[in-house]
């Protein structure tokens, strides 16, 4: 059994200002009640919010990326110590037909990246968590998943 723990920082409480979401997960009770400054993976979900010395500077040596980004590998040179995932979940999401809700998308490249998670258990979650569009979004993950460019640190 897993024990999960998230929330969210707020910038300025406006339509469209960037949001940071943290998540842990330990297979005991989670006490902590702080943000995560120095996390094991981050997911960037909007390109513009990149900051290559930020990211070198808080995530762990062996940290992992994903990047929401239609970018190549070779854009990202200070960030290439760590394994990256590279996927543009947004065009994944139009073409499935979910429009600009892309968070399906984003799961499916994880779990690729990672191997955290198998493909089954996420379709599951899906089905009972997506509350519309239920099989477009199974298709988004499903697409992601295959279509998300995973370069190990170094490369």
């Amino acid at each position: 059994m897993f024990f999960p723990q998230c929330f969210s920082l707020f910038g300025g409480e406006r339509r469209g200002a960037p949001v940071v979401g943290f998540l842990r997960v330990d297979e005991q009770p989670i006490l902590l009640k702080c943000q995560i400054y120095h996390p094991d993976q981050v997911i960037i979900f909007d390109f513009s919010l990149v900051d290559e010395r930020e990211i070198v500077q808080e995530l762990k040596p062996s940290g992992v990326i994903l990047l929401n980004t239609n970018k190549e590998i070779d854009f990202f040179k200070e960030l290439r110590k760590f394994k990256m995932g590279l996927i543009d979940a947004s065009s994944i999401a139009r073409s499935m037909g979910v429009g600009d809700t892309f968070n399906t998308a984003i799961l499916g490249a994880y779990i690729r990246l990672t191997n955290l998670v198998k493909m089954e258990t996420l379709i599951e979650a899906v089905k009972a968590m997506v509350p519309a569009k239920v099989e477009a979004n199974v298709e988004a993950v499903k697409e992601a998943y295959n279509q998300v460019k995973v370069f190990e640190a170094g490369r």
